[in-house]
């Protein structure tokens, strides 16, 4: 404990503490990694990110730590990430868009650093151990099939996720235990992906009447094909997105979409991984929040 002559002596010589000296005592570095398994400009262009991220830096704002941020997509970028996500850098990870095939999750784990993943794991020996927040994207989806079937649509196909995410997983087995084995293409998340998925769509079958697409970059990529092959939305072909992002109220015509709140969601992995680093264990340390779906133009 500091006497009053030190603070004295400390306020007279405007004397600042050493972060780095500090630190070789306390082993805390103050910083908390968010690592994105996914190019930068998907971090920028894509409102999934960016809801996640908002919601990180919010909860971030009130602590004392500093958010570190790394995109990483090759194999030589995850290589750098996992040398640096050590104790002697950061105090604990966050981690965004893992695939199966992912290897920092676990090595991250191995080190000892607290972890909290932003989506369900699917794979691994540790994945049931893993601590994560993740939508509950089957009922969002079960709830688009059920929709579009309660309006009688019955040529019902799907642009479903990459089938190494546990969400693109998720959506499309909990679209298909209502509307059935439907005709499906895949993508990537991506608004492109959505488009080239529509068109092989169409190639399949014309005369489809309903199109469910597990994000909303791909719905705006379906539509976008629908609308240039001179099918009417909704009178032709009804579309779904997943999301509920801002930008699909602002669509043409305004995008049907299986909400998921990804503030909150940035917000629930933030508070998971400050009880860990507090020495506390989350009540829940597997945290699923809720969808619904929100009616607008396209159905």
């Amino acid at each position: 404990m500091r006497g009053p002559a030190v603070l004295k002596a400390i306020d007279e010589l405007g004397y600042v503490p050493n972060r780095a000296a500090r630190n070789l005592v306390t082993r805390r570095t103050d910083c908390v990694a968010l690592v994105i398994s996914e190019p930068g400009e998907r971090l920028f262009t894509e409102p999934y990110f960016a809801g996640i991220v908002r919601g990180i830096s919010s909860a971030m704002a009130r602590t004392q730590y500093q958010l570190w941020l790394s995109m990483v997509q090759s194999a030589a970028e995850r290589d750098r990430a996992g040398r640096f996500l050590t104790r002697e850098h950061v105090d604990g990870v966050m981690m965004l868009s893992q695939h199966a095939d992912d290897p920092l999750p676990a090595k991250v784990r191995a080190s000892g650093l607290p972890l909290v993943l932003c989506g369900r794991p699917l794979a691994g020996p540790d994945a049931g151990e893993m601590v994560f927040v993740d939508a509950d994207n089957a009922t969002g989806a079960r709830q688009a099939a059920q929709y579009l079937l309660d309006q009688g649509r019955r040529r019902i196909a799907s642009i479903a996720g990459p089938q190494d995410m546990s969400a693109g997983v998720a959506r499309l087995q909990g679209f298909r235990e209502v509307a059935g084995d439907n005709l499906v293409e895949y993508g990537d998340f991506s608004e492109e992906s959505g488009a080239r998925a529509m068109t092989a769509l169409l190639d399949r079958d014309p005369t489809l009447d309903a199109v469910f697409a597990a994000s909303d970059p791909m719905a705006f990529g379906a539509l976008r094909i629908l609308k240039a092959a001179g099918r009417r939305i909704p009178e032709d072909v009804a579309v779904i997105g997943f999301d509920g992002s801002p930008g699909g109220r602002h669509s043409d015509p305004p995008l049907t979409s299986v909400f998921q709140p990804t503030e909150e969601m940035g917000r629930e992995m933030t508070r998971l991984l400050l009880a860990q680093l507090a020495g506390d264990q989350p009540a829940e340390s597997q945290v699923i929040v809720d969808t619904h779906l929100e009616l607008r133009g396209t159905t």
